[in-house]
């Protein structure tokens, strides 16, 4: 059983899609789940399907957002780190790393999950990844956490090779998918169309919803 693990991403949402179910099969067993979130995704282009968010409202409304989803996969630890979204690779990444690594120093994760550098699709994606996979190198390799990154290109398999972590996460669904909804200005529309696939026996969908990858992170040292 982990010790802690600790979630590093740029957007609220990202957890939701990436890694509630396996954060969901760890907070029911008790394991706690630090998450910093970077920034709030202010720059989101939804507004809610439909419409109830302005740009104006839209960061408060995500931060909301964000709680939510964090009580329906059992995260208790919240990290709002305040960046400002869609600027993350225009940032000094090993300022991003310092702080990283403060927290890392404080709660002690045996593992850490975040984006594949290079490999996010999103600039602030992999700015985020590069800055977490910073922040864990400086630490002595002997005392060092396990990282699982999520790649999400098209060549990943190619450039990379194939995942080496999977996690069935059929029996935390339901809490999966009240976290996607719980981000109800980003996934509303998106949730509806995939809810009736799934009362159609979409197999395909259910495949994708109940099975999480993971590639660990090979340090060069």
């Amino acid at each position: 059983m982990e010790r802690h693990i600790l979630i590093v991403l740029p957007h609220p949402d990202d957890e939701a899609f990436g890694v509630s179910g396996l954060i969901s099969l760890n907070t029911q067993k008790g394991v706690p789940v630090t998450y910093a979130c970077l920034t709030l995704g202010e720059m989101g282009r939804n507004l809610g399907n439909p419409f109830f968010a302005t740009r104006e409202t839209l960061p408060e409304i995500r931060k909301k957002e964000l709680r939510e989803a964090c009580k329906a996969c059992g995260i208790s630890d919240l990290r709002m780190l305040g960046y400002r979204d869609k600027t993350l690779e225009f940032l000094d990444s090993e300022r991003i790393a310092d702080t990283i690594e403060e927290i890392i120093k404080e709660v002690n994760p045996s593992l850490v999950i975040t984006f594949y550098p290079g490999h996010g699709v999103h600039p602030d994606h992999d700015a985020t990844g590069e800055a977490t996979i910073r922040a864990v190198k400086r630490i002595p390799k002997e005392n060092r956490p396990t990282v699982y990154c999520k790649a999400i290109t098209h060549d990943r398999v190619e450039k990379i090779g194939e995942h080496d972590v999977e996690f069935d996460v059929s029996e935390v669904l339901d809490k999966k998918i009240a976290t996607l909804k719980a981000h109800r200005s980003q996934t509303e529309g998106l949730m509806g169309n995939l809810l009736q696939k799934i009362d159609d026996s979409d197999n395909e969908i259910i495949e994708w919803l109940r099975t999480e990858v993971y590639w660990t992170y090979k340090f060069d040292d």
